[in-house]
């Protein structure tokens, strides 16, 4: 059976609360021919934007209000994207994403497991984010966890903890944070460092993991390569995968049956000038997500 058609969600938003940044991802995502190669219908961008630099007393989040535009307008878009008969393709922006996009396939009757390819695991909350930006907290949120007022426009959790798969975090601090949490609460939430990834083997670790989910999202934030590979992303870090391991372990998960959309978070084009990182990210999601692959 064919596969459904991509529909393209552009989400120009940056979690840090200014103009710029990952706000011009899903533009020069578009520069490219990805859409083409996917033969995507390119439904435009979101209007919401999350600007402010200071944390809401109440939520812990900055630019909470942007936040929650963003997460209920997402929802809206991905839900009529589905009930279309089409798979979202959101090009983020940031990871503030994810809730809005499980979300609106929960609505749609259409709840998935989430792939959460990343170099954090984004369970944080408002209280423990030593940020306050969204994008360190939007798994939990997807969970039903804090703040409450972005899970509320969510609509409540839309995927269980045993449901979530994060692949590549490494993040040492952020690993201290959580420790506790995933003992507990989060139990169920299984995390594969790039150590464990490589020793099952990447490609094979993409297999269990889609094999286990069942019908999923991938949510690809691109700070889960190393930053010697990517830099053209504002959470650099050392560890990371390269550029033929994060292939290895999407080409599995790009080829799922089970596959319901894929979100692109945390790609800086102000860290790119002359557009080679944004090129090889299109070049790597067209390969995984190519027509004709299932």
């Amino acid at each position: 059976m064919p596969a459904e058609p991509w529909v393209a969600i552009g989400v120009p938003i940056d979690s840090v609360g200014r103009a710029g940044g990952t706000e011009l991802a899903p533009a020069a995502v578009r520069e490219r021919d990805l859409l083409d190669r996917l033969g995507a219908r390119d439904a435009g961008d979101l209007a919401p934007r999350i600007h402010g630099d200071v944390r809401d007393a109440e939520t812990g989040v900055i630019g909470i209000d942007g936040v929650v535009a963003v997460t209920e307008a997402l929802r809206a878009a991905v839900r009529d994207a589905v009930a279309s008969g089409g798979r979202p393709l959101v090009i983020g922006g940031c990871c503030t994403v994810v809730p809005g996009a499980m979300a609106g396939l929960r609505d749609a009757g259409a709840a998935a497991g989430l792939a959460n390819v990343d170099g954090h695991v984004d369970v944080y909350d408002g209280v423990s984010s030593p940020t306050g930006e969204a994008a360190d907290m939007p798994v939990g949120v997807a969970l039903g966890r804090e703040p409450a007022r972005w899970v509320a426009a969510a609509g409540g959790p839309s995927v269980g903890a045993g449901d979530v798969v994060a692949l590549g975090a490494r993040d040492p601090e952020e690993a201290d944070d959580i420790a506790a949490l995933l003992a507990g609460e989060l139990a169920a939430l299984e995390v594969l460092g790039p150590a464990a990834l490589r020793a099952e083997g990447l490609a094979a670790a993409g297999e269990r993991a889609a094999a286990r989910l069942g019908r999923f999202w991938i949510h690809l934030d691109v700070d889960v390569l190393d930053e010697a590979a990517m830099p053209a992303t504002d959470y650099l870090m050392p560890g990371g995968l390269d550029w033929d391991e994060l292939a290895a372990l999407m080409g599995p998960l790009g080829a799922a049956p089970g596959l319901a959309g894929l979100s692109l978070g945390c790609l800086n084009p102000e860290k790119d000038p002359d557009g080679a990182y944004t090129d090889r990210t299109c070049d790597l999601l067209a390969a995984a997500l190519a027509p004709g692959r299932r």
